[in-house]
């Protein structure tokens, strides 16, 4: 079934910032053209960032890959008690901080598993190493998961841990652990992680705290358009009433070496996904093109169908490439730079809150 007349003029009559409802946004989902759909999200798009194209100098850290809970989709943790689970020493940490201080750096990213055997002052001195080898980098650290399991570890409210890693260094929380807000997909997904309700909360109070942070959505799984859509208005609702998320991050699911038994989506559900974001999220200045998980040339097209940024070098993930992403294990400066220009689109440099950085 083909999208309304109708439909197809209200797209295509779209004005930039246009706030469009749930059912119209569904309706666009199952029946609008992918050709269709990214245009009008280029549209919205160039009104917002024009040609230019952002990425950072970053340095991943997954300090652990131990975790208690089981994801479904997830290829990268590891039990407690498995002997094959790794976790950083604090100065294996500054070892890969270390190595790569010639390197203009301007933002850390750290998350890791849930690992009973760290301590408080592991996480509290990893975030003051960071700050004292990196000084000018953001520190970008632990997930509304991460959070929620501090909070009830440590006994303390998830405020007065953002207040203590705000005081050892952390800057911005990432967006991961969204994964589909659906109860019924979590159920399926990860039964032991925190509901969306607790994840939405976090994020608000980082947000009423001054912390900016960004969010994601895992898709291309068992989820369908329904849940991906209320996804969507969850995250919109919520910028709504708390403002601070600073860039949407769609991640494409990876099923190579998890146990769904599910492909993952096309090339073409990666870019509906990527333009449906763009015309729903109107109070979220920034699309992510995460090129780790879509790979390369899937985010140059991306960028023409709405997203705005690639994210950067990416040294040192691991979380993607362990669930089998056949993508690059880092992107140098040079090839960041050349891999947005052959897409048609101008570099800027940024930090992690997307403020451009003087050539």
């Amino acid at each position: 079934m083909s999208l309304s007349p109708a439909a197809q003029r209200r797209l295509r009559a779209l004005r930039p910032g246009e706030r469009i409802d749930m059912e119209f946004a569904l309706e666009l989902a199952l029946h609008a053209s992918v050709h269709d759909l990214g245009e009008a999200a280029l549209r919205q798009r160039r009104a917002r960032h024009g040609d230019r194209a952002y990425f950072v100098a970053n340095q991943h850290i997954n300090y652990t890959d131990v975790c208690r809970n089981a994801c479904r989709f997830c290829a990268y943790s590891k039990r407690v008690g498995d002997p094959a689970g790794t976790t950083l020493s604090l100065e294996e940490i500054a070892q890969r901080l270390r190595e790569r201080l010639h390197e203009p750096i301007r933002e850390i990213h750290i998350v890791g598993g849930l690992n009973p055997e760290l301590p408080q002052e592991y996480y509290l001195e990893m975030l003051r190493l960071c700050k004292k080898l990196r000084p000018e980098a953001t520190l970008k650290a632990f997930t509304a998961v991460e959070i929620a399991y501090f909070a009830d570890t440590w006994k303390m409210t998830e405020e007065a841990v953002l207040e203590l890693l705000r005081q050892a260094g952390l800057d911005v929380l990432p967006g991961g652990g969204a994964e589909v807000f659906d109860s019924r997909m979590r159920q399926k997904l990860c039964p032991e992680k925190i509901p969306a309700e607790r994840w939405l909360a976090i994020h608000a109070l980082a947000h009423r705290m001054g912390m900016p942070t960004n969010c994601t959505m895992l898709f291309g799984h068992v989820e369908g358009w329904h849940e991906r859509i209320a996804h969507l208005a969850a995250l919109r609702a919520l910028e709504d009433e708390s403002p601070g998320f600073v860039c949407f991050i769609p991640l494409p699911y990876q099923p190579k070496n998890t146990g769904l038994g599910v492909p993952g989506p096309t090339g073409e559900d990666i870019l509906r996904m990527v333009a449906i974001s763009r015309l729903v999220l109107d109070n979220i200045a920034h699309i992510k093109a995460y090129w780790a998980f879509m790979g390369v040339k899937m985010a140059q097209l991306a960028l023409w169908a709405g997203a705005d940024d690639l994210d950067g070098t990416i040294l040192g993930e691991r979380i993607g490439h362990a669930a089998g992403a056949a993508t690059p294990q880092a992107l140098t400066m040079e090839e960041l730079l050349e891999t947005i220009r052959s897409a048609g689109f101008v570099p800027v440099e940024r930090n992690t809150v997307f403020q451009p950085l003087a050539s």
